[in-house]
């Protein structure tokens, strides 16, 4: 009934990518390939959007959980209690204020986490759909991602009005001014990420910023580490509690568990590469082992374990749900397998010898998404090359 004043000739026909957008996300579409040369199967790329916001699930719940238990204890502590209007709803829903109940650290983390989801995902929505308007274009389910990302790798005290900036500059900056999605060559989310990091570094690093209480300061395990080596961070946490997740951090990337799960997921569903994923890993493991062998009298950095660093910050997250894009990553298999090993090596080489940015995975990414298509053309060479000298052989 409302298709014909959205088509092409129709009163709202401006409007059409809005309409689409809605109504492929709640039915299956119509359109249907008649002719004989086409590759059939079940995927497409709102499935594959969908997947990996199924990967990210236990992310939310840690994010969630985590945010209110590390704010809990912090209150437990201090003596303080929860203010504004997240006090005043958080009492009409029977918060109780201690970190020990499930249901009060998912009451509380919800009330900071919640918020920022939401601004990403109207924010970052609007300027979808503002390009596709202008462009006269589908909407594209890609920022179901973008928008599942981004709040993930915030911290919980992030203002609101940052955020909005922040998913603003990925989507335009990073993507649409290049022609949207899978036409980036930067991960979006971490493109606003990497923008609030250096326009706004108060509100996004520093001690601060990771508890979501006013006035206290709790550092991450990897500032402890950039300040005491393996001992601070052992001092206060065990590894298996990194490993949980039960540390202070950006609110999706603490438990290595969690993205374990995501992994397992996307790698079984053949969405994401087990190459990136494996490679990355190896070169985390190798660069920091030998910085640990080698050691070091005035840098601590030095003496953290290469099984700690694979638990702590965002490597874990990045390497499982950022280094993947299959937009911004190496798309060739050999390319994977050096593209992932890039960004492992260089997220330790940026932790370890700058000790004033402990955490490296955000610009290793970055970084690696700047040099896939020179791997990957690197790798086409090669092939030719190859099989050029096979036949004239």
């Amino acid at each position: 009934m409302l298709q014909p004043h959205f088509a092409k000739g129709g009163k709202l026909n401006r409007l059409y990518p809005l309409y689409e957008a809605a109504d492929s996300f709640i039915y299956t579409p119509g359109d249907v390939t008649l002719t004989g040369p086409h590759v059939r199967d079940a995927i497409d790329l709102k499935r594959v959007m969908i997947t990996v916001v199924i990967a990210l699930l236990p992310c939310f719940f840690m994010a969630i959980w985590n945010t209110g238990f590390q704010a809990n204890s912090a209150l437990q502590l201090t003596g303080g209690s929860v203010d504004g209007w997240r006090g005043a709803l958080l009492a009409l829903l029977g918060y109780g204020g201690n970190p020990d109940s499930l249901f009060d650290n998912l009451l509380l983390g919800a009330a900071w986490f919640i918020p920022i989801y939401l601004v990403t995902n109207i924010v970052g929505g609007l300027w979808e759909a503002f390009f596709s308007i202008v462009r006269r274009h589908e909407i594209n389910e890609g920022f179901l991602v973008t928008g599942s990302l981004f709040p993930l790798i915030c911290p919980p005290t992030l203002p609101l009005w940052q955020v909005a900036l922040g998913i603003s500059f990925g989507v335009v900056i990073g993507k649409e001014i290049f022609g949207g999605t899978g036409k980036n060559f930067l991960n979006p989310a971490l493109t606003g990420r990497a923008f609030l990091f250096f326009a706004y570094p108060a509100q996004i690093s520093g001690n601060s910023v990771w508890t979501a209480v006013d006035g206290f300061s709790g550092a991450t395990a990897l500032s402890r580490a950039a300040e005491g080596g393996g001992q601070a961070v052992i001092a206060v946490s065990s590894w298996f509690d990194a490993f949980i997740g039960t540390i202070p951090g950006s609110m999706g990337e603490t438990s290595a568990l969690a993205c374990l799960f995501g992994a397992a997921v996307i790698i079984f569903t053949g969405i994401g590469s087990w190459r990136i994923m494996l490679s990355g890993l190896i070169g985390a493991t190798a660069l920091s082992t030998l910085f640990y062998l080698i050691g070091s009298g005035t840098n601590p950095m030095f003496g953290l374990a290469p099984h700690w660093h694979l638990v702590l910050g965002g490597l874990a997250f990045g390497l499982v749900f950022m280094a993947t894009d299959p937009v911004s990553g190496a798309m060739t298999q050999e390319g994977q397998w050096l593209y992932g090993f890039l960004i492992g090596s260089l997220c330790i080489m940026i932790r370890v010898v700058n000790p004033a940015f402990p955490e490296g995975m955000m610009l290793a990414i970055l970084f690696g998404n700047v040099f896939a298509p020179v791997i990957d053309q690197l790798v086409l060479k090669f092939h030719i090359k190859r099989r050029l000298q096979h036949v004239q052989g």
